[in-house]
């Protein structure tokens, strides 16, 4: 039998709720929607949550079914005004999006006018990106001084050579790591896994903490972890505290305070596309599933184009 849509639910239950009762219901049945049949990564779901929240914020008593694109454009104003970044307005849009389309499967509307929505096109925000001599400082930044600085530097090379996402390098097992055939493992967005090439510094990194501080670590744990990365307390690193160990690390090596986890993602491809790499061959390394999002890094790395241009233009 055929799952009843939301129009059919909702005229089954009699008198109409208040317009603020009905969008919050909305909202949460697209979230079950979302694990349950679509099988969304936990980060994924938690972060159309944080969109669909900041929505509802500005919805207040307004009927999702009644709005039309000149108060969905109101809506992106809105959040531009709120100081967020082109990057994260444009993940609202494409949050709403899906939303809409989701309202149209269940027959809540017919139409959907958030596809008419557009933002600030998201290569027009440049990604921080760290010279090789700054990448050099802040991978040397671990002293020996420092209580984890075996792990801090292995980190900090693994963000580097692979160019994962904070949350795929916390994510890491141990048995995803291959350190003899120089690759790892990670699992993306969505799932999705693929195969990232190793170098031998992160090599030499991660062997030393493994065999130097991680046994140590792991006999501080309840139950013993497979995480290739753990904390003082012998638990999996999360996504906070790698981002807090960058920001100590960037500081101590008198980088920007705007350095991130992602700030040596964003380096990673970036010095690949200027020594030559090929497109395609970044976005297979990065796990993009569009190659517009990898060609930002085309409009990052001035110097290549300037040196192409130097070396091919007849009148450069």
């Amino acid at each position: 039998m055929a799952r009843p849509t939301k129009l059919q639910q909702l005229k089954s239950r009699g008198p109409a709720q208040n317009s603020d009762g009905r969008s919050q219901s909305y909202c949460a049945d697209f979230i079950v929607y979302l694990r349950n049949e679509c099988h969304l990564a936990e980060n994924s779901i938690k972060a159309y949550s944080r969109d669909l929240k900041r929505f509802l914020d500005w919805l207040e008593d307004r009927s999702i079914p009644r709005l039309k694109i000149a108060e969905l454009s109101q809506y992106v104003s809105w959040l531009c005004q709120r100081s967020l970044a082109p990057a994260s307005v444009a993940r609202h849009v494409v949050a709403l999006r899906t939303f809409y389309k989701y309202l149209q499967l269940e027959g809540v509307v017919r139409d959907n006018p958030a596809e008419l929505l557009t933002t600030q096109k998201l290569w027009q925000r440049m990604p921080g990106v760290l010279s090789p001599s700054q990448v050099d400082g802040l991978l040397a930044a671990p002293r020996r001084s420092d209580s984890y600085w075996q792990r801090d530097r292995a980190l900090l090379e693994v963000l580097y050579a692979t160019g994962c996402r904070a949350s795929e390098v916390c994510g890491l097992r141990l048995q995803n790591v291959n350190l003899k055939q120089k690759h790892l493992k990670c699992e993306g967005k969505g799932g999705k896994q693929r195969m990232v090439p190793l170098g031998l510094r992160s090599i030499e990194s991660i062997q030393f903490y493994i065999d130097q501080l991680r046994p140590r670590l792991v006999a501080l744990a309840a139950t013993t972890p497979d995480h290739l990365f753990l904390s003082r307390s012998g638990q999996a690193l999360d996504r906070i505290q790698v981002w807090r160990l960058v920001k100590r690390y960037a500081q101590r090596a008198g980088i920007s305070d705007e350095i991130s986890p992602h700030s040596l993602r964003h380096s990673f491809a970036t010095h690949l596309l200027a020594g030559g790499a090929g497109l395609r061959q970044v976005q297979e390394m990065l796990g993009h599933a569009n190659i517009q999002t990898t060609q930002i890094y085309t409009h990052v790395d001035h110097s290549r184009l300037q040196k192409v241009h130097r070396e091919f233009h007849p009148r450069a």
